[in-house]
């Protein structure tokens, strides 16, 4: 069974940092792509941030391109959202996300608030 687990999260005041995990297991991690995803209060999904399988490419939303850093340990199977100089609007819930064959996987999420 696929399982992934997000932790992390928490209050951080503008211009703040925090880095996100997220744990995984019951597939082999490092043959998936992984990604990041947030969802604000009345909004649907956003899209932050893709990794491939070796990590040796990535990408951003253009909203966070420049402060947050997306990596994996495949060993420990093991996502990581390094997110530097926060904003206020930064602040959702924070989901890592795969796909295995024709199923996706989310964690339950982990809480990210901006706020001074």
């Amino acid at each position: 069974e696929v399982q992934l687990v997000e932790s992390g999260g928490g209050l951080v005041q503008p211009g703040g940092s925090l880095r996100l995990s997220c744990a995984s297991s019951g597939f082999t991690f490092g043959s998936y792509a992984m990604y990041w995803f947030r969802q604000a209060p009345g909004r649907g999904p956003e899209w932050v941030s893709i990794i491939n399988g070796d990590g040796g490419a990535t990408d951003y939303a253009d909203s966070v391109k420049g402060r947050f850093t997306i990596s994996r340990d495949n060993a420990k199977k093991m996502l990581y959202l390094q997110m530097n100089n926060l904003k206020p609007e930064d602040a959702a819930v924070y989901y890592c996300r795969t796909q295995v064959g024709t199923r996706t996987y989310k964690g339950q999420g982990t809480q990210v608030t901006v706020s001074s």
